[in-house]
């Protein structure tokens, strides 16, 4: 099945572009570190990257809430940590998607610990009607509705991360999409 086009590869490119020139402004002189959420926000962390015009570093951070259930238990375990200390440096969250705020809220409990200069979260998504939690992006690419997205990093099954675009996948909202997934798998 093919995802419906939701968010053209040019208009994210534009986004991209945006965000890079206000991280650029906002962190000039700054010790900025780039957390990476994996792995959905690796597409999204390259593209950014490319387009800043100050020094930075790169880390990576994967939370699991899934265990070997197909449900997640909407408890986070920490399954890759970063490999350079925070401490003292201006950590820029990048996420993929900001849907309930579970994930973003269990990994800035964690980084808040090990005392960083400061904290900030990049979202190129942001799916309010998700949200569980409270938690809000410091810098947002899009605002989507209720739909399950997939591509530019965003998958379904380890499927269609490869595409340039965001799409939907048809079924309607993301709990209809899973719904329907979960029935399909236990046939």
């Amino acid at each position: 099945m093919k995802p419906k086009v939701l968010i053209p590869a040019a208009r994210i490119r534009r986004t991209v572009d945006r965000l890079a020139r206000e991280i650029s402004r906002d962190y000039r002189g700054k010790n900025l570190a780039l957390v990476c959420v994996l792995k959905g926000s690796v597409v999204f962390l390259a593209d950014l990257i490319r387009r800043l015009e100050i020094p930075c570093s790169i880390d990576f951070m994967a939370v699991s809430s899934y265990g070997k259930s197909r449900k997640s238990s909407g408890v986070a375990r920490l399954v890759l940590d970063l490999r350079e200390s925070p401490e003292g440096r201006d950590i820029l969250l990048v996420e993929d998607i900001l849907d309930t705020g579970r994930t973003v809220r269990y990994l800035l409990e964690n980084l808040e610990t090990r005392r960083p200069r400061s904290i900030k979260i990049c979202a190129l998504l942001d799916k309010a009607a998700g949200r569980k939690v409270p938690v809000r992006a410091d810098y947002t690419g899009f605002r989507i509705p209720d739909r399950f997205v997939v591509g530019y990093g965003l998958d379904y099954a380890e499927r269609y991360r490869q595409l340039p675009y965001i799409g939907a996948l048809k079924g309607g909202s993301a709990a209809k999409v899973l719904r329907t997934a979960r029935r399909k798998s236990e046939k």
